[in-house]
């Protein structure tokens, strides 16, 4: 194959954070304040090194979506895939993911961000998903993640397990942040800060 692109979501993609904004989808504003102030203490530790950014996010996680029961929260995702995602999107990030496709690319969206509410708007827009796995137990969300939040170095060695990266003659790849810092390092054209 010709190329391969490889774009992380949020930040990039997105306008918004999508956690941030499922979280309100489901929950409201009231409740989505209330429960980033009793997390706090865990993001401001995060933010400060202290803590890794994985457990500041299981933690939010199990505080919004703990106990929910797996199938209401696919349905809650596919929802929120449907109706908020599209609202998110950067057109210009959208522009270029059609004409990457239409050379023949074949694009994937790799992101910190869970499988669950990426998962329709990628098959929706033609497009392959690498995202990060949250735990079920007992047929409910736990809040925890399946090994490693696909972030930083995960990203790069998630991309490297599924794809065998020498047969691509041309690999772009698009992100926005430090964790994207890895990722970007694949490529043999980058893009930081692509959109704005």
């Amino acid at each position: 194959m010709s190329g391969i692109a490889f774009f992380d979501f949020d930040g990039t993609i997105t306008e918004k954070d999508s956690l941030l904004e499922i979280i309100k989808f489901k929950h409201g504003s009231l409740k989505f304040y209330t429960g980033m102030l009793a997390n706090s203490p865990y993001l401001f530790a995060m933010k400060a090194g202290l803590i890794p950014n994985q457990k500041a996010k299981e933690k939010v996680l199990k505080w919004f979506f703990g106990k929910l029961k797996e199938e209401d929260f696919q349905k809650l995702s596919d929802d929120f895939s449907t109706q908020i995602i599209p609202s998110l999107i950067r057109p210009k990030a959208i522009t270029e993911i059609n004409k990457l496709k239409d050379a023949g690319f074949e694009v994937v969206i790799v992101s910190a961000s869970a499988e669950n509410w990426l998962a329709l708007w990628c098959k929706n827009e033609g497009l392959s998903l690498i995202g990060t796995i949250l735990e079920t137990k007992d047929g409910c969300i736990t809040g925890k993640i399946v090994g490693d939040n696909c972030y930083g170095q995960e990203k790069v060695r998630r991309v490297k397990e599924k794809y065998d990266l020498l047969a691509y003659r041309s690999i772009q790849c698009y992100g926005d942040t430090k964790g994207d810092k890895p990722l970007l390092g694949l490529a043999t054209v980058s893009f930081y800060k692509p959109f704005r």
